[in-house]
């Protein structure tokens, strides 16, 4: 009779095994978990031996826990089986329910095999159900997805029979709860790394932001933290103490500005241009007391894991006194070292901005009307579809053209070159001391009668010229007039009166002249008003 279908072991069967399942439960870590399964087997279901070969992430199988023999503990644990030779076995294994039982007279062609294991050859069997040495049994374990999560390997039953259909249902029922037990345990110990891995990220965060802060407040330049879109785009939420002093204004006065609230009106264009990831810009901001400073602003963009890019921070570097010496060295390069007005070279560098190679096109004949069924005609759409001209190209510059006529609205740019009478005749009597301060008393005088936009600029020795943009022939003469009777009056030089005298002539810059075409023509018709003035003496003296 099978004597695992006897009632009272069955029933000492199912207690020892529901012990085993409760022990499964109360493992604290991985490793407790996997030694329990094993030593479950060997406790709970009647083996002398179990190993518990756990799936790996690369696949294979390793010997995580040995129960029941430390000889084969020492053998087995951490010996690792590929997962192509697993599934050779348990292909191949006669199928009891869940498990696969590989009988003795089949087992031979698994020896070379690279499963660990520790069977002996012995004996035949004296009588059909009797264990034998080399017979193999496997309790695959699943996780809820289906996938393999482990094998049970169990060997030598201690009544020396294979297990009946009791012992096999009880080896199965004792799989499944292994493998809940094992993935609640992996679960858990993947939860501890996360926390533990979660902590360490935390400390090293709050390490980041301690540095961070650090930095930020005790930095020796200016720091500012602004806002990255919404409604607030640009606003600053932080400033570093060093940016206070620097600007003279308290931080929770600064978190109502802007960069653009403060920059200078002049500089609002570079500071758009800037670029917010990574930009750099010079420009001035403005202080408390109404003044301006030169800083040179670098962007980067402090960004958020889950939301992307939050916040702006912004390194602000006092660089006024860089500055300074470069716009000394940019005036000096392009002023006049005794006057301080444009010197040659600025003052062609000026004058060719304004012109361009080509001469101003003749006005434009009548368009007309446009007649979209007219197939004859070419037309040029502006944006809002309007016919604007004939297929030969827009061009966007404002041409200089030369004042033909005496109307007020026929304006041009002007050119006056100025020729000062009598100054040779100072230097020699005097001394170049008194000439440099004759000098630079004319350049004050007729800078004094120029509007803001126009310039007045010393080309050499005693001659002068003046850009005066905008006017009609009359304005023309009429500024020449003003700007001789300005030069005409003594100049008190150490205690003596001189006085000097001046020749102006009036020249017109048009599209298509050069520079030094536009002054030529200038100092061409200075020399004639001069000479004309020279014959005009003779003939009164």
């Amino acid at each position: 009779m099978d004597t695992d279908s006897e009632p009272y072991v069955r029933l000492t069967t199912l207690r020892r095994l529901h012990q085993s399942v409760a022990r499964l439960n109360t493992a604290r870590s991985l490793a407790d978990t996997l030694q329990t399964v094993a030593d479950g087997v060997v406790t709970g279901l009647g083996f002398e031996l179990a190993a518990v070969n756990l799936v790996r992430q690369d696949g294979d199988l390793v010997v995580a826990a040995v129960g029941g023999s430390a000889a084969a503990e020492a053998m087995m644990a951490g010996r690792v089986g590929s997962r192509a030779s697993w599934e050779r076995r348990l292909s191949m294994g006669e199928a009891w329910g869940e498990l696969r039982f590989i009988p003795y007279s089949d087992g031979w062609v698994l020896d070379e095999d690279d499963v660990p294991q520790w069977h002996t050859a012995g004996p035949a069997p004296r009588f059909p159900d009797e264990w034998h040495p080399m017979d193999r049994l496997y309790a695959p374990m699943y996780t809820s997805d289906g996938d393999l999560l482990g094998v049970i390997s169990v060997d030598k039953p201690r009544n020396g029979r294979r297990p009946g259909a009791w012992g096999r249902e009880a080896l199965q029922m004792y799989a499944f709860q292994a493998a809940i037990a094992i993935s609640n345990a992996r679960l858990r110990s993947n939860m501890q790394r996360a926390l533990v891995r979660l902590e360490r990220e935390q400390q090293a965060l709050r390490a980041s932001e301690e540095s961070f802060r650090q930095a930020f407040e005790y930095a020796p330049s200016g720091m500012a933290i602004a806002e990255m879109g919404g409604d607030e785009q640009g606003r600053l939420i932080k400033t570093n103490d060093a940016l206070c002093r620097l600007l003279g204004r308290p931080a929770s006065v600064m978190q109502r500005y802007s960069f653009s609230d403060l920059v200078h009106p002049e500089d609002v264009g570079t500071l758009l241009r800037t670029s917010a990831e990574g930009g750099r810009a010079e420009l001035r901001l403005a202080r408390r007391d109404g003044s301006y400073i030169w800083v040179s602003l670098r962007n980067s963009v402090v960004a958020d894991t889950a939301d992307g890019p939050r916040f702006l921070l912004t390194h602000v570097e006092d660089i006024e006194e860089r500055k300074r010496h470069e716009l000394a060295l940019a005036h000096r390069a392009s002023h006049d070292s005794l006057t301080g007005l444009p010197n040659s070279a600025e003052l062609r560098a000026r004058l060719s901005a304004r012109l361009c190679e080509r001469p101003a096109p003749p006005p434009a004949e009548p368009v007309a009307a446009y007649d979209p069924h007219e197939s004859t005609h070419s037309f040029v759409m502006d944006d809002f579809g309007r016919p604007v001209g004939p297929l030969d190209g827009y061009d966007y510059h404002e041409h200089l053209t030369v004042p033909e006529t005496d109307d007020p609205s026929d304006k041009g740019l002007a050119v006056l070159f100025c020729d000062l009478d009598g100054f040779k005749s100072i230097n020699d009597r005097f001394g170049h001391h008194c000439g440099d301060a004759v000098l630079q008393e004319v350049a004050r005088r007729l800078s004094a009668q120029v509007r803001d936009n126009d310039t007045v600029a010393r080309l050499g020795g005693d001659e002068f010229v003046v850009l005066a943009v905008g006017l009609g022939r009359a304005d023309a003469a009429d500024l020449a007039v003003r700007l001789r009777n300005a030069i005409i009056p003594p100049i008190r030089v150490d205690g003596r009166a001189v006085r000097v005298g001046a020749s102006f002539g009036i020249g017109w810059a048009a599209c298509g002249m050069t520079a030094e075409e536009v002054l030529q023509s200038a100092d061409q018709r200075m020399y004639v008003e001069k000479r004309s003035r020279a014959k005009g003496h003779r003939r009164a003296g």
